[in-house]
């Protein structure tokens, strides 16, 4: 028997309006005693609520149809919110222009612009601080692999 994590990621694939929409992740657990599933979803333009709730209805339907979960849950369906790691690779496409704050398996973080994304990794117009006691910031372009990405989060800026 599959899990009910690849379950529902199985149903929230299915339900998608087309092509331009993927799952981000699923996720399972409980709060206040219920079980607490999160379905996140995508879309190369961005996900409307409509197709959110259209998801959401469907997999509901679905999993008392097919009784998954035998007692009380709370089933959220959404887009992963700016704050939310990057998961796919497909979501560093919509983010182009942004600036990232990219964790790597060295342990060192990464501050700077995306500039490009291809099938090995990304670029970036890397931000750091000159040495001394200049609050200049030096910017010099840096390639990452996908292999050396630990999470990358989008900045949010309200200048």
């Amino acid at each position: 028997m599959k899990a009910l994590k690849e379950q529902i990621t199985e149903l929230a694939t299915a339900l998608l309006p087309d092509e331009s929409h993927y799952v981000v992740d699923v996720v399972v657990g409980e709060k206040s005693g219920k079980k607490l599933i999160n379905v996140y979803i995508d879309g190369d333009q961005g996900v409307t609520i409509q197709t959110c709730a259209k998801i959401s209805r469907g997999i509901s339907g679905e999993v008392e149809a097919q009784e998954m979960i035998e007692d009380a849950y709370v089933l959220e369906v959404s887009s992963p919110g700016v704050d939310y790691p990057i998961q796919e690779a497909r979501q560093y496409l919509k983010n182009l222009g942004r600036d990232l704050l990219v964790y790597l398996t060295n342990g060192t973080e990464v501050l700077g612009t995306l500039l490009e994304v291809n099938e090995e990794g990304l670029k970036l117009n890397a931000k750091e601080k000159a040495k001394g006691k200049s609050k200049k910031m030096n910017v010099k372009e840096m390639s990452i692999p996908f292999t050396e990405i630990i999470k990358s989060v989008v900045q949010v800026s309200f200048k």
